[in-house]
């Protein structure tokens, strides 16, 4: 089990640019709550999806998260995002931090806060009509070096360029915390 006492950690911070397509305007933000999620034995959980749509057609790798909803504390709602795309509930160890980026193409600025979080259990999913059909929304189950392969391998797109730079930063950070933690 990893405890929760010792976890203090400076929080990541990254503030990053859409270079895959051209900036003209931005007109809106979305808050987003993201987690790096581990097991008791050390597998890390992704999404996988894949997409044929404006972004371009790509199958991505990506942490399991969504949209913060008003009035919504991210902690909380990234608990939620979680029993629906993994059907896991989870435990939050600790914030990561934040990323803000951007996605020019649908003129979105993201403010991705990332949690650290343990799987308690895995239970049903209840994805979206999208997150099933436009998405193809399934769980992978990886290794450190196997998720940090899978984003390198998925940068062939452009969209699979902004998740990787967003995410392997937030991975590594994730990989650090989890060093400091005591096991029981």
């Amino acid at each position: 089990m990893i405890s929760e006492e010792k976890n203090e950690h400076s929080e990541l911070f990254l503030a990053l640019q859409d270079t895959e397509w051209p900036f003209s305007y931005t007109d809106h933000d979305r808050l987003i709550a993201r987690a790096v999620v581990i097991d008791e034995a050390g597998y890390y959980y992704f999404v996988r999806l894949q997409r044929d749509d404006e972004f371009g057609r790509a199958a991505l790798i990506e942490t399991s998260g969504g949209g913060v909803e008003e009035g919504e504390d991210p902690a909380v709602s990234v608990k939620r995002e979680l029993k629906e795309e993994l059907g896991a509930d989870t435990e939050v160890i600790c914030k990561i931090g934040v990323v803000s980026d951007y996605y020019n193409l649908i003129h979105r600025h993201n403010i991705n806060n990332y949690f650290l979080c343990r799987v308690i259990s895995f239970g049903e999913k209840n994805l979206t009509e999208d997150e099933k059909e436009a998405f193809h929304l399934s769980t992978l189950k990886l290794t450190y070096e196997e998720a940090v392969r899978e984003y390198e391998k998925r940068q062939n797109s452009k969209l699979g360029r902004l998740i990787a730079a967003r995410e392997l930063p937030v991975l590594e950070k994730a990989r650090e915390i989890i060093g400091m933690l005591p096991l029981l």
